[in-house]
């Protein structure tokens, strides 16, 4: 493996190349195979882990990885600590650039993630923002790759909110050459300047990037369906409002699933609201791969800070 990422902070799928990504998602299944081959890679090394959201998978899956790797953990919430009492983020990357070798950070603005990577002298992870979850979309694509061995030729149709999924799905695919139809009702489709940017990205690898408003035109002969709850954390007042404006029309369930590959493969970054945007015949149905997917966050990020920490 290169070591082109060492030192570097994650903030968006942006930053990485497809020869990049390949590399950690080549990683990624190399760790899960042979995991002892690993296990003293990060010895030593200490990932701080700020939270300023709930986590059950990214806190998780961290704290296991570096672990399983030979380092360490140190949490902190943000309201036990003075970064949630108001201390500069200038302050905070700068005294923890002095007593760790890396942060992975849980939050809402984007740009307080990067406010703090400019400012630390470690790498910074990026463990989920309002608009970017990249280390969810390493995690899928590599659960892609061990069913298909393969990006180009392989279209995934994410159904539902235009959120920091869609935003990451569209520009992963872009830049492996994965093809993604994202339909979302009108007034929570993705972000323009993500569909932009991801559509860029494309023109490169040869990937088509849609945004659309009808699930069934997305769904029609994709290798993989994917969907996410319909209220992001930060939105909880606008649950109503959502679940009418998304409706049956956008439930993952056997009728438009039809229109998808007859093998295809069921998607979902958890948690999930069975009976909302999936019903428990899909997501715990035979198509079904949201539990290997799951664990495959653990592989994704181990790979992914083996290269940005060595």
């Amino acid at each position: 493996m290169g070591n082109s990422l060492v030192g570097k902070s994650i903030l968006t799928l942006e930053e990485l190349t497809k020869s990049q990504i390949i590399e950690l998602v080549a990683l990624a299944i190399d760790m899960k195979k042979n995991p002892k081959k690993y296990q003293e890679s990060l010895s030593g090394k200490i990932l701080a882990m700020i939270f300023e959201k709930a986590s059950t998978r990214t806190r998780m899956s961290f704290e296991a990885g570096i672990v399983q790797l030979g380092g360490h953990a140190i949490v902190m919430n943000a309201a036990d600590s003075q970064i949630g009492r108001g201390e500069p983020i200038k302050d905070t990357a700068n005294v923890m650039s002095g007593y760790v070798d890396g942060i992975m950070i849980r939050t809402f603005e984007d740009s307080k993630v990067k406010e703090l990577a400019a400012e630390a002298s470690i790498p910074v992870i990026n463990g989920l923002t309002d608009d970017h979850h990249p280390c969810q979309v390493l995690a899928d694509l590599m659960t892609i790759y061990e069913h298909h061995g393969k990006f180009e030729g392989i279209k995934l149709a994410y159904i539902g909110d235009g959120n920091n999924m869609a935003h990451s799905l569209m520009i992963g695919g872009a830049i492996v050459g994965m093809d993604v139809s994202v339909a979302s009702p009108v007034g929570f489709q993705p972000k323009a300047e993500y569909v932009t940017i991801a559509q860029q990205l494309a023109q490169k690898s040869g990937a088509k990037i849609e945004s659309l408003i009808d699930p069934k035109i997305a769904v029609k002969q994709a290798d993989f369906v994917y969907t996410d709850v319909w209220t992001s954390m930060g939105w909880e007042e606008e649950n109503n409002k959502r679940l009418a404006a998304f409706g049956e029309a956008y439930q993952v369930n056997d009728q438009l699933v039809s229109a998808a590959q007859e093998n295809f493969k069921f998607l979902h970054c958890l948690p999930a609201h069975r009976g909302e945007e999936v019903t428990g015949a899909i997501i715990d149905g035979s198509h079904s791969v949201v539990y290997q997917e799951a664990e495959n966050r653990l592989h994704a990020q181990k790979a992914l800070m083996f290269q940005v920490m060595q």
